[in-house]
């Protein structure tokens, strides 16, 4: 265990029994660090409230999944706004792809390719969003005296030509399931009959590593994309350099005194497992 872990640990069980019930109390708010660890949960089932296991777990089910088009639907990063409390809008969908372009058709096969969860509403990037995005060689350049050349090319295939959909819920995002929010998105998406993108790449995992994921459970040897599959999105992350003169980063699952799991990575692989039980 490192000290970087050891801090960790030791800081933020004291002050989950000094200030258990201030509002506002985070301990990884004293850890801070440059790659901005996230906000505490501000959702849960409790409440109502989409909560942050839930967005793992609906991130792990439908992002990066397979769907068939209902509707044609629009180019361009403004995308298509869909609330879900009233009937689909085809009228203004259909002027939208009129004046913008189809990016997908009906029938066609298209993916989710990124989702972002903001207060209330979720932004699905589907085939690889209708942004056009930033790319830092295409802006450099080097070269002696007057003459210079870039440095990166500016051709982009592809990029840009997706969609992006919103659902809009009009108020706080709701509590939900995976399968909930593929229902909400039928008017627009049909999921059924396709074939899993996580059940493709699943067959693409070395057999050692097929069991670990299926139960949930991280192992020596995996990289970021299995760690991501068996556990979902680490709450923080923690960069730190080993004895040895690695970079390394861990991985934390879960809150101090509950039980906590740091994997840690080094060149991409995980080189150790621990887990602090309550």
């Amino acid at each position: 265990m490192s000290a970087r872990q050891a801090l960790v640990l030791v800081i933020a069980f004291a002050f989950s029994w000094i200030l258990p019930s201030h509002p506002g109390f985070h301990a990884d708010a004293l850890l801070a660090a440059p790659q901005n660890l996230p906000e505490p949960s501000s959702g849960s089932r409790s409440s109502g409230t989409l909560g942050e296991h839930s967005k793992i777990e609906i991130i792990r089910e439908v992002s990066g999944e397979f769907a068939k088009d209902v509707v044609a639907l629009p180019r361009g990063g403004e995308g298509f706004v869909y609330r879900i409390d009233k009937p689909l809008d085809t009228a203004r969908l259909h002027e939208i792809v009129r004046t913008h372009g189809v990016a997908v058709s009906p029938g066609d096969r298209v993916q989710i390719t990124k989702m972002d969860f903001e207060s209330k509403r979720i932004v699905f990037e589907i085939n690889g969003g209708g942004k056009t995005k930033f790319h830092l060689r295409d802006h450099l350049q080097i070269g002696v005296g007057a003459s210079t050349a870039p440095v990166g090319s500016t051709a982009h295939p592809g990029e840009g030509l997706g969609s992006t959909l919103v659902l809009d819920y009009g108020k706080s995002l709701p509590e939900m399931t995976p399968e909930d929010l593929k229902k909400q998105l039928a008017p627009l998406l049909d999921f059924g009959g396709q074939a899993s993108a996580t059940v493709a790449w699943i067959d693409t995992v070395p057999a050692e590593f097929k069991k670990d994921i299926q139960e949930h459970e991280a192992a020596v040897g995996m990289d970021e994309d299995m760690v991501i599959a068996a556990l979902g999105r680490p709450e923080h992350k923690v960069r730190e350099r080993d004895a040895d003169g690695r970079d390394t980063e861990d991985w934390i699952y879960g809150d101090p005194p509950a039980k906590t799991v740091f994997v840690t990575f080094a060149s991409g692989k995980v080189i150790q497992v621990k887990d602090f039980n309550d």
